[in-house]
C-alpha cells in the first residue's frame, strides 16, 4: 500500500512504525527497513513494544536507548528523512512537529 502511494504521488509523505522487544531480530528489522525503504517510505518510527493487558503477548526483552540510537542512526544512512526510535516513541508521536521537519529535510535532501 505504501509503495502505491508513492507511485501516484511521489511527493506525498508516507510513515511507518514498528514495535520492538516482541522477539524479532536485528536482522528483522533491518529486513523491515530495507522493504519500507524500497516501498519510499520517508518517516520511520521504532517503539517498544509495552503488554497492555495479561491478555496481551508478553514483552519478550526491553531494548536499551543505546540500541534504540543504532537503529535511529541505521534507518538515517537508509534514507529515512525522519526518524523517531526510543522506547516510548509511538506512531502519532509529536506528529504535527515531525511533519513540519519533514518537509524542511526533503527541501535539503533535494536541493
Amino acid at each position: 500500500m505504501l509503495d502505491k502511494v508513492k507511485q501516484r504521488d511521489p511527493d506525498q509523505f508516507t510513515k511507518s512504525g514498528i514495535m520492538v522487544g516482541l522477539g524479532e531480530t536485528k536482522e528483522e528489522v533491518m529486513q523491515v527497513m530495507d522493504d519500507m525503504r524500497t516501498a519510499g517510505v520517508d518517516f520511520l518510527t521504532i517503539g517498544q513494544y509495552l503488554q497492555p493487558t495479561r491478555k496481551h503477548v508478553a514483552v519478550d526483552r526491553f531494548v536499551s536507548p543505546e540500541e534504540f540510537k543504532g537503529y535511529e542512526t541505521i534507518a538515517k544512512a537508509k534514507g529515512f528523512l525522519l526518524v523517531s526510535a526510543s522506547p516510548l516513541t509511538r506512531s502519532s508521536y509529536h506528529a504535527d512537529s515531525d511533519f513540519k521537519e519533514l518537509q524542511e529535510n526533503r527541501k535539503k535532501r533535494y536541493k
